[in-house]
């Protein structure tokens, strides 16, 4: 498991045999101050290089003046999938429209018939607010759509009304898309939300299960649930695993449970 580690501004991984126990993170890549656009890295994406050659990562940079931030979007690399290396010095993807404003983050990407495929949120920095879509045949240069954002927030769902943010794309034995993704009822209070579409860019539809993973009053995570990771188990079952929030405390979880095909 990759994960953002905050408290050292930086990125690290995690190993388990069972998924629900795991070993102590060990730091992966680093934030470069003098860089001008990573001051901290987080919310990363990590691949196996479709050359064979090791692996490759997207990961967030982020600039704080106070409480405004920027985020942008850069490319890394790695022989063992422990020590990552800057693929260049400059992000790999930046804001550019008006509905990115200051920010592009949280990228996740798949890579389908020797396309990269890359699904990112944006919008402000401390929470985004919707998702786009970007294609590469490298990894490196990217062609937004002309189609983004591709999925906004519904305000007649209570669970979204506020915004939503970073995702989770399975490809579906049907050939369609499931995405996973954050769901804000108001700025400080997510949840886990779903949608399917047929090509992973268009015709986005709710599953009737939303919400699937909510704050529990109390807990660990009694504010927030976000930023999940899934995969399907061969059972048919859905294995999340997501973020935690009580208060100002971040934990990670897991989540199990089914949808409708």
């Amino acid at each position: 498991m990759d994960v953002s580690w905050r408290p050292e501004k930086s990125l690290a991984v995690t190993f388990s045999n069972d998924g629900v126990h795991w070993d102590d993170p060990v730091i992966t890549f680093g934030p470069d101050p003098d860089s001008g656009w990573e001051d901290v890295v987080n919310r990363n994406c990590v691949l196996p290089d479709p050359s064979g050659n090791g692996w490759l990562m997207w990961y967030t940079g982020q600039v704080w003046n106070g409480s405004h931030g920027r985020s942008w979007i850069g490319l890394a690399r790695s022989e063992d999938g422990i020590v990552f290396r800057r693929f260049r010095k400059d992000p790999v993807l930046s804001p550019e429209t008006g509905f990115e404003r200051e920010s592009v983050m949280n990228p996740f990407v798949l890579y389908e018939n020797g396309l990269y495929r890359m699904w990112y949120a944006a919008g402000e920095t401390y929470e985004p607010n919707a998702i786009c879509y970007a294609e590469s045949h490298d990894g490196e240069h990217w062609l937004k759509s002309p189609q983004n954002p591709v999925f906004t927030a519904s305000p007649a769902n209570e669970y979204e009304r506020e915004r939503i943010g970073a995702c989770d794309v399975l490809r579906e034995e049907n050939g369609g898309y499931l995405m996973f993704y954050i769901g804000y009822r108001d700025i400080h209070t997510a949840c886990i939300c779903a949608a399917r579409s047929p090509d992973g860019i268009t015709g986005w539809e709710r599953v009737p299960e939303n919400p699937l993973v909510t704050p529990t009053p109390g807990s660990w995570d009694a504010d927030s649930c976000y930023k999940p990771t899934a995969v399907r188990a061969s059972d048919g079952t859905y294995r999340l695993w997501y973020n935690g929030r009580a208060e100002s405390r971040e934990y990670i979880g897991f989540a199990c449970g089914t949808l409708k095909d």
